[in-house]
């Protein structure tokens, strides 16, 4: 039973790191859509360069580490990506504290903790080799 747990885990790891790699090429091929569904306007080629370099760099560095750490089952491949995703889950925190909630920014936020939830539980489920 633990087994098949651990590797439901990992395909949903494997699964949530290919779709942050498909956000970032999404990224990469049109960063005005991405920057408008994320409340950013790519402000000429700077802008557009920040979103294709931050943006992606973000979604593609937790998507690949997250698929690594699945296909190896390496627990230690996840601390970065859960350090990003508590990280980016404390500036929305900090942004709800100072701003207030607006509507649209609960769904990233909902997203942010499940994610930081599978991530945490795939740190200490996964072997640490």
């Amino acid at each position: 039973m633990k087994r098949m747990l651990k590797g439901g885990l990992r395909v949903g790891l494997g699964v949530m790191g290919a779709l942050g790699c498909l956000i970032a090429l999404r990224a990469w091929s049109d960063p005005g859509l991405v920057g408008a569904q994320l409340g950013l306007s790519p402000v000429g080629g700077l802008g557009e360069a920040t979103i294709r370099a931050d943006i992606a760099g973000f979604f593609a560095g937790g998507g690949l580490l997250s698929i690594m750490a699945a296909l190896r089952d390496d627990a230690r491949l996840l601390t970065p990506p859960l350090l990003l995703v508590a990280i980016a889950l404390s500036g929305r925190a900090l942004t709800l504290v100072l701003n207030g909630l607006e509507p649209a920014m609960a769904p990233p936020m909902i997203i942010e903790a499940g994610l930081l939830a599978i991530l945490l539980l795939g740190r200490l489920t996964l072997s640490r080799s």
